[in-house]
């Protein structure tokens, strides 16, 4: 679908999408690296964990910070398959996150580029270098079909 390679930590998360949508959430994945190396990967899971706050980006970023032991990020990219909602994009700028890559823009719920814009914002603590649109043919045609499945 895409017209260049995915990078690997996309492709990841892509994969962790497809997990979650297995697992009947959403299908939003998401990975930290760090050095160039995966350190986290998650998927979308507040059904199954009772959780509101357990997006994919939450959770990478949770399981990144406890491996590596530390509450900043500087050093890292996430990689995430959806444009962030606010309550993410201000995880990522808490974690002081270096990069964001994320594959699908959301223009109904997503934060970066849409809607609040937390980045923008003078009282962003931190604002990452954001890239759009690897993965985006992707992405949004797992979300397509999801949401398709499930109106049946």
């Amino acid at each position: 679908m895409s017209r260049w390679p995915i990078p690997e930590p996309m492709q990841a998360a892509l994969a962790a999408a497809r997990d979650g949508a297995q697992a009947g959430e959403v299908p939003i994945g998401a990975v930290v690296t760090c050095d160039g190396a995966i350190v986290a990967t998650a998927h979308n899971s507040p059904r199954a964990s009772h959780d509101p706050t357990a997006h994919a980006e939450v959770l990478a970023i949770r399981a990144a910070a406890a491996k590596l032991g530390r509450e900043r990020l500087e050093d890292c990219e996430l990689w995430v398959t959806l444009e962030p909602c606010a309550m993410c994009a201000g995880a990522i700028a808490h974690a002081r996150i270096a990069r964001l890559y994320y594959a699908a823009s959301d223009p109904k719920g997503g934060a970066v580029e849409h809607g609040a814009r937390v980045f923008e914002h003078e009282q962003s603590l931190h604002k990452p270098e954001v890239y759009s649109g690897m993965g985006e043919g992707e992405a949004a045609e797992m979300l397509r079909e999801f949401f398709r499945e499930r109106r049946g």
